[in-house]
């Protein structure tokens, strides 16, 4: 099982990308965690925030290959415990589809794209900055997957 996740910005600071690396080498092959970005729609002095969603919205769905189970997360998304990830992680893994987890850019997802996604996911109530959220994704994927095979880490 591949797991992509498909984040709106770009060009995150050198601690994201460590932080990030620091979790996706300690996944295996079969629960890889690759990272793709997106970039924001146009935005600027009185820019259309709609059409910069569906710009993001656009280009998100051109990295999509239709075959693939989707995750939108969003503020309003289910919240899972990392026990109830985990039983998600088992889940797509039995079912034999890649994963996408879909990300928004500083507007958010645009609300036809999040209607497609097969669940939406909160990973916090708290507004949290793009490059965190990447690091905590990655972490969080970790820690399931050591609950799945036993490893202590989740203690």
């Amino acid at each position: 099982m591949k797991i992509r996740l498909l984040a709106v910005g770009s060009k995150m600071p050198g601690w994201v990308e460590e932080g990030v690396n620091t979790y996706r080498k300690r996944l295996p092959r079969d629960f890889n965690l690759e990272i793709e970005e997106i970039a924001l729609g146009q935005r600027g002095k009185n820019a259309d925030i709609a059409k910069a969603r569906a710009q993001e919205a656009q280009r998100i769905r051109d990295k999509l290959r239709g075959d693939e189970y989707l995750v939108a997360l969003e503020v309003k998304g289910k919240p899972w415990t990392t026990e109830q990830l985990a039983q998600e992680a088992d889940a797509w893994r039995m079912a034999g589809r890649d994963i996408v987890l879909l990300v928004g850019g500083p507007d958010g997802l645009e609300p036809s794209l999040s209607a497609t996604a097969d669940k939406t996911w909160s990973i916090s109530p708290l507004t949290l900055p793009h490059p965190l959220v990447r690091i905590m994704l990655a972490e969080q994927l970790y820690r399931a997957w050591t609950l799945l095979v036993g490893h202590p880490y989740h203690r």
